[in-house]
């Protein structure tokens, strides 16, 4: 059997679908299993070992008219011609992709749990989710298991591939921070959803302070001037600016005391690498997009009527980040103690 997964991104969408992908291959251990993803999000895939090939487009060029080699990857998906696509992204983009694959069964989530609704014309199955709170890993595992017959597993994998270059990628920047340290990452894909980067420095702060932890900065190049609010926020300056690749990050999330950032990949990876998590979550829900562990921690406004549903990119009315330092930094404290006690059981 040719199984094709379509997630095309972003770096949580895919983090978010590796433990379907690891539930298919228990299933089907003899099928080969294709992933197409955007090329941002790719690095995750690279080198999977459940894959028997990753194809990599770039939607946005092909959009823009500036690049068509994508095309590429759609015309390798008709050569390998899959049997079952499963879209796992619920967009017009990836439901078109699915169809153009050329496979006969093509597997999606049903109107009320797409992004884009429009995209179930494009599929052949629609599979039924309940509308109650449930995590987007268990709501990609359910299409999974509906379709495919696949058993959901008791405990998430997540299968990343890192090798030596990743792992030294972390140590250098381990040793320039020294081995007890924690990471703060202020970035993230809306603007809606980042907390002050000026109270990521004063959090820093608060960590060296009480805790003796040093605190590593991690964006992606782009995002340097929002490290440096942080470094600007900061008294101590007990901080370091890192701008390590996806995998390097895995490493480093690795080896923290704990992780603290918003709703954005890092975030994400941090939670797939069992780094101990503290999530500020304002315009999406944590029970959905944030941890699936119970010990990790989401500060977030409950005082205000107008998160339901809200998912906005741009607000007028802006407040749900309006969080206090002190609110975060009793977060991180009760995290830590559930860490310390749970290595000392």
């Amino acid at each position: 059997m040719k199984i094709l997964i379509v997630k095309l991104g972003s770096i949580g969408d895919v983090v978010h679908t590796l433990p379907s992908l690891v539930a298919i291959k228990k299933k089907f251990q003899e099928a080969r299993i294709y992933w197409i993803v955007e090329e941002k999000a790719s690095e995750i895939l690279r080198g999977n070992k459940l894959l028997s090939d990753l194809i990599v487009i770039n939607t946005i060029k092909i959009r823009r008219f500036e690049d068509f080699s994508s095309l590429r990857g759609i015309l390798q998906l008709r050569r390998i011609k899959p049997d079952v696509a499963l879209d796992f992204q619920g967009l017009l983009k990836s439901a078109l992709i699915a169809r153009l694959s050329g496979a006969k069964r093509r597997y999606g989530f049903s109107k009320n749990a797409l992004r884009e609704p429009e995209s179930r014309f494009f599929l052949t199955d629609l599979i039924e989710i309940p509308d109650e709170k449930i995590h987007v890993i268990q709501k990609n595992l359910l299409l999974a298991e509906k379709a495919l017959g696949v058993t959901a597993p008791g405990v998430f994998e997540f299968p990343i591939e890192t090798d030596q270059s990743h792992q030294r990628e972390a140590e250098e920047i381990i040793e320039r921070i020294g081995g007890n340290f924690a990471i703060l990452n202020p970035a993230g894909g809306w603007k809606t959803k980042l907390w002050d980067a000026e109270k990521f420095g004063a959090l820093a702060d608060r960590l060296w302070e009480e805790f003796n932890l040093r605190s590593v900065v991690t964006t992606a190049k782009k995002e340097n001037f929002l490290a440096r609010q942080v470094l600007q926020g900061s008294k101590t300056k007990m901080v370091v600016l890192a701008n390590p690749s996806l995998k390097g990050f895995y490493e480093l999330a690795k080896r923290a005391r704990i992780y603290v950032g918003g709703d954005t990949g890092p975030t994400h990876l941090a939670v797939a690498a069992r780094t101990p998590v503290v999530g500020i979550f304002g315009p999406t829900e944590w029970w959905h997009n944030g941890s699936f562990r119970s010990e990790d921690i989401c500060v977030e406004r409950t005082d205000i009527n107008c998160r339901v549903n809200c998912h906005r990119r741009v607000c007028d009315n802006w407040i749900c980040m309006n969080i206090s330092v002190e609110a975060v930094f009793e977060a991180v404290r009760k995290r830590l103690k559930i860490a310390e006690e749970s290595r000392l059981e």
